[in-house]
C-alpha cells in the first residue's frame, strides 16, 4: 500500500511538472507576441526594430536594459536563481538550492529584456522555470531526495521541449548538459515529462519544428569531407563567441557600475548596434529562419553573425538575464550558409544547397559551444526530419566538439557551473 501511494505521488508529480513547465512556456511566448503586436504594431521584435527610427531603437534598448537590470538585482537579493549551472548542481550533485522567486524575477527580467530587443535567448527562463518547478512539486508531494533530483531534471527537459518543440533533443540536453552521465533514474521521468510537455505545447501553438520543416540534400558521399571542414571551422567560431561573452562580462564588471545602471549601459550599447543592424534584436529566431529560407545574401551573412555576437555579449555581459542557446544556433546557421556558398563558388552546382550547410552549421557550432554533440545533432535532425542529414550531423558535431574541447576544456554551461560552485558572479 505504501509503495502504491508513493507511485501515485510520483505520477502526480510528473504530470504536474510537465503541465507547469509547458504552461509557463506557452504564456511566456504568447505574452511576448501580444506585446509586440499591441505596443509596436508588429508580429515580432525584428520587424518592429526595422520600422522604428534609429533614436527610438536606442531608447527602447536602454529602457529594456534598465528594467531587466532592476529585476536581475532583485533576483540576486533573493538568493540563487535557477540558471543552467544551478540546475546542473541540483541534479548532478543533489545540492537543491533552486529559488522559485529568484527564477520568476529573472524570468520577468528576461521578458523585459526581450521586449526591449535584447539579444538573449528566451529558452533560459523556460528551462530554469522547469527545474525550479520540479523542485517545488516534488517537495510539496513529499518525494524522497533522489526523486526530487529526477523531477528537477524532468522539469528542465520539459522546459527545453516547450522552447524548441524538439522532445528528443530535450532529453539529450538533460543527459549531456545537465547530468553529464546516462542516469536512468533521472532520464526516465524526463522521457515522460518531455512527451507530455510537447503534446501540451503543440496543442497550444501548433505542431512541427520551431523553425519549420527543412529538407536536406547530400550531393554524394564525397561531400561528407566538406561537412568535416565545416565541423573544423565551427570550433573556433564557438570558442570565439564564448571568449567574447566572458571578455564583455569582465569589462562590465570592471566598470564598477551597479545594477540596474550596468544593464542600462548594456542596453545603450545594444541600441547602437541596432541602429545599424536592427535584425539582430531578440533571440535570433527571425534571422535564423531567413537564413534557412535562403533569404540572406553574402553581405548579410557576414554582418549579421558578427553583430549578433556583439549584441548578445553586451546584453548578457551587462547583466540582462536570458540564454545564449538560440543566438548560438543563429551563428551556426550563418557560418554554415557562408561555408556552403563558398563551396558552391568553387565547386559549382555539384555541392548541396547553402541551406543544407546552414542546418549542419547550427548543430556543429552548438555542439562546440555546449560540448553536447548528440543533443545538437538530434535537435537539428528533429528540425529537418530528413534521415539523409544524420551522417553529416554526426561527423560535423563530433569534429567540432573534439576540437573545441582542445581549444577550451570548458563549455558555456560547465563554465557557469564552475562560477556557481566557486561563488563567482554568474552571467
Amino acid at each position: 500500500m505504501v509503495r502504491l501511494a508513493s507511485a501515485g505521488r510520483w505520477v502526480v508529480a510528473l504530470v504536474a511538472v510537465a503541465v507547469g513547465a509547458s504552461t509557463f512556456a506557452i504564456v511566456f511566448r504568447a505574452s511576448l507576441s501580444m506585446f509586440f503586436r499591441t505596443a509596436y504594431g508588429h508580429p515580432d521584435v525584428v520587424s518592429a526594430m526595422v520600422a522604428m527610427p534609429a533614436g527610438v531603437r536606442v531608447l527602447v534598448a536602454v529602457m529594456g536594459g534598465l528594467l531587466a537590470g532592476l529585476f536581475s538585482r532583485a533576483a540576486a537579493k533573493k538568493g540563487p536563481g535557477a540558471g543552467v549551472g544551478e540546475v546542473m548542481e541540483a541534479v548532478a550533485f543533489g545540492r537543491v538550492k533552486l529559488s522559485m522567486l529568484g527564477t520568476l524575477l529573472r524570468s520577468v527580467g528576461t521578458w523585459l529584456a526581450l521586449a526591449g530587443g535584447a539579444s538573449v535567448g528566451r529558452e533560459g527562463p523556460l528551462v530554469q522555470f522547469g527545474g525550479s518547478w520540479g523542485k517545488i512539486v516534488s517537495k510539496t508531494l513529499g518525494l524522497p531526495p533522489d526523486t526530487r533530483r529526477a523531477m528537477i531534471a524532468a522539469g528542465t527537459a520539459a522546459g527545453f521541449a516547450a522552447a524548441y518543440n524538439t522532445p528528443l533533443a530535450a532529453l539529450m540536453f538533460v543527459l549531456e548538459v545537465v547530468t553529464g552521465i546516462v542516469a536512468l533514474d533521472s532520464i526516465l521521468p524526463a522521457f515522460a515529462a518531455t512527451a507530455l510537455a510537447t503534446v501540451i505545447t503543440r496543442a497550444a501553438i501548433g505542431g512541427g519544428p520551431l523553425y519549420g520543416s527543412r529538407g536536406f540534400h547530400l550531393a554524394g558521399p564525397w561531400e561528407l569531407g566538406l561537412y568535416a571542414i565545416l565541423g573544423l571551422l565551427a570550433a573556433p567560431a564557438a570558442t570565439g563567441f564564448r571568449w567574447m561573452l566572458s571578455a564583455t562580462e569582465r569589462l562590465f564588471a570592471r566598470t564598477q557600475v551597479p545594477q540596474p545602471w550596468r544593464a542600462g549601459l548594456g542596453g545603450l550599447a545594444l541600441g547602437l548596434v541596432l541602429v545599424f543592424v536592427p535584425g539582430v534584436a531578440g533571440n535570433g529566431y527571425e534571422p535564423l529562419r531567413g537564413i534557412l529560407d535562403g533569404q540572406y545574401p553574402l553581405g548579410l551573412l557576414l554582418v549579421v553573425p558578427l553583430a549578433k555576437m556583439v549584441a548578445t555579449s553586451v546584453s548578457v555581459g551587462s547583466g540582462s538575464p536570458g540564454g545564449v542557446f538560440t543566438p548560438t544556433l543563429l551563428l551556426g546557421a550563418a557560418l554554415g550558409a557562408l561555408v556552403g556558398q563558398g563551396f558552391a563558388a568553387v565547386l559549382g552546382e555539384s555541392v548541396g544547397p547553402a541551406a543544407s550547410y546552414a542546418l549542419v552549421g547550427m548543430a556543429a557550432v552548438t555542439a562546440a559551444a555546449t560540448h553536447a554533440p548528440a543533443m545538437s545533432a538530434i535537435l537539428v535532425f528533429e528540425v529537418s526530419g530528413d534521415y539523409d542529414i544524420v551522417l553529416p550531423l554526426l561527423l560535423a558535431t563530433a569534429i567540432s566538439t573534439s576540437v573545441s574541447r582542445r581549444l577550451d576544456p570548458e563549455s558555456i554551461y560547465s563554465a557557469e557551473l564552475k562560477r556557481s560552485t566557486s561563488h563567482e558572479p554568474a552571467r
